[in-house]
């Protein structure tokens, strides 16, 4: 009996090994609990509105959505929101699975929110198999938020074309690199493409992209959210029916 425990006390044994990774485990464990409760406590001492917010009575809001979007962006670069022209866009596949990106606003008008990307990129991809999306844009520093949806639409090749060109030359370049969403091998091949399409960028500024293509998101619902630092909460919501554009408030 004493010599299997002398046995079972020598390091290359199977139960000292056990042992070991026991300890190597509790520890990890250990390590993961407190940078979780770390996390959380970061995520607790994060300032939400810590500024005072603009009001907004729905009571005065437009007929139409259009009118009032333009001016809460134009008030949330008034207020110093960099890039308020930015939104999330959110798409589906085929099967049903969301995507969400960020990128830029073209333009918003009767027709609706104008936003281009690459046919063959996955959000072409996926306007392409469902012609539908949702937007967001987020302002903090009003605590203002506004969420839309519909059905989205391609613009004609030739609309598209002066979308890219009406751009900066680093835009152009960059849709001139395209193979957008595709698997790259390597940055030194993406840093050999880039400085191939400025060179080419400066030397065609009306070089053409076939497949960038402008989109237009024609909204079916628009929700103006306005935040309140004691979570009384403004939501307005625009609903488009047959005879035009119904309002409704809904509970924060």
């Amino acid at each position: 009996m004493a010599e299997s425990a002398d046995h079972r006390d020598t390091p290359d044994a199977p139960g000292a090994g056990a042992t070991t990774g026991g300890a190597h485990r509790r520890t990890s464990d250990a390590s993961d609990d407190a940078a979780s409760r770390a996390f959380r406590e970061l995520l607790r001492g994060l300032r939400v509105w810590d500024t005072e917010l603009p009001t907004f009575d729905p009571a005065q809001a437009p007929a139409a959505p259009l009118p009032l979007f333009r001016q809460w962006l134009r008030e949330a670069a008034e207020a110093g929101v960099p890039e308020p022209h930015t939104m999330t866009l959110a798409t589906a596949d085929a099967a049903g699975n969301p995507s969400v990106r960020t990128l830029m606003l073209h333009d918003a008008d009767e027709r609706g929110w104008h936003f281009a990307t690459h046919r063959g990129s996955r959000k072409g991809r996926e306007l392409a198999a469902r012609p539908r999306a949702a937007l967001g844009f987020y302002w903090a520093a009003v605590g203002r938020q506004i969420r839309i949806r519909g059905p989205v639409t391609e613009a004609s090749a030739e609309e598209s074309a002066a979308d890219l060109h009406r751009r900066s030359p680093g835009a152009l370049a960059a849709a001139l690199v395209g193979r957008q969403s595709e698997v790259l091998g390597s940055t030194e091949e993406l840093a050999r493409a880039s400085d191939a399409a400025w060179e080419r960028a400066r030397r065609e500024p009306d070089a053409p992209v076939p497949s960038w293509t402008l989109y237009v998101l024609r909204a079916e619902e628009v929700e103006f959210f306005q935040g309140d630092a004691r979570r009384r909460h403004v939501r307005l919501n625009y609903r488009l029916a047959e005879g035009g554009w119904e309002q409704e408030l809904l509970w924060p």
